[in-house]
């Protein structure tokens, strides 16, 4: 399933390739690459990587790409950070909901009955 970037190269050289930041993550890694085209027009590929195992025991890696060009790249960017503050809102709502369920749920207690409960239960 993994796609060549050095299609039409000699040799399999990477000459299109620029820059290269990698970031693991768990059982992902993602590759985030800057290219060129043959115009020296650069774009950006983002690769998640993540290996999978054959019934066999050997394994591969299933990677699935983005490309991403330059003339979109305010956008995405724009989306992503916008996205990212969602998520994160919502988190931050979601874990305030928790709180106020977990205190809803719990009852008052009045500790002078269980005094007097355990002060008649020692008497017996």
């Amino acid at each position: 399933m993994e796609e060549s970037a050095n299609k039409g190269h000699k040799n399999g050289e990477d000459r299109d390739e620029i820059y290269s930041n990698v970031v693991r993550a768990g059982k992902r890694t993602y590759f985030f690459d800057v290219r060129a085209t043959r115009a020296n027009d650069h774009y950006l590929t983002i690769t998640e990587s993540k290996r999978r195992y054959n019934d066999d025991g050997t394994f591969h890696y299933q990677k699935h790409k983005l490309f991403l060009y330059k003339e979109d790249f305010e956008k995405f960017s724009s989306a992503m950070s916008d996205t990212i503050k969602k998520v994160i809102e919502l988190q931050n709502e979601e874990s305030s909901n928790v709180a106020e369920r977990v205190s809803d749920s719990f009852t008052d207690v009045n500790f002078d009955d269980l005094g007097s409960t355990s002060d008649s239960a020692a008497k017996e």
